[in-house]
């Protein structure tokens, strides 16, 4: 997102409360909404893979995954279609992936403390320590500063 340009899309996506259960498909297995259409000018968030098949199968849809409680996407489903090289990348259960938001940290004690300040790179945002020289550490922190620009 260098030069402030923000697609239109990832204001909502990052907004999006994800793995909701849909209430069109209530009885269906696979109904958890985890799906993102970037295609759609008037989306409304989340959706399951059957709203997938039934509204958006010529659309270009992200998949969001959780880790440890937090909301990642994949790079591969990213790279092409948003500037993410600002922002640190971690695998996880073999897929490289960037948190969608800010993940809270305990700052002043334990081992979150001694990490941050071991790290000798931060988020420009939220000054979470990183584990690479990148910028930030999520893409919402990443939006913060294209906002501020």
């Amino acid at each position: 997102m260098k030069g402030g340009m923000v697609p239109t899309w990832l204001e909502l996506l990052l907004a999006t409360q994800f793995f909701t259960i849909c209430t069109n498909h209530l009885s269906s297995t696979r109904n958890e909404c985890n799906l993102f259409c970037i295609d759609c000018e008037e989306s409304k968030g989340a959706f399951c893979y059957y709203c997938r098949s039934r509204h958006h199968s010529t659309h270009r849809v992200i998949q969001i995954r959780r880790s440890s409680y937090h909301d990642v996407v994949r790079v591969a489903e990213l790279k092409d279609i948003l500037d993410i090289s600002d922002v640190q990348t971690y695998v996880i259960n073999s897929a490289t992936v960037v948190f969608l938001n800010e993940r809270p940290q305990h700052r002043g004690c334990g081992v979150s403390a001694i990490k941050a300040s071991l790290s000798s790179y931060n988020c420009e945002i939220c000054n979470r320590a990183l584990l690479d020289p990148f910028r930030f550490c999520s893409l919402g922190c990443n939006l913060k500063e294209s906002k501020r620009i």
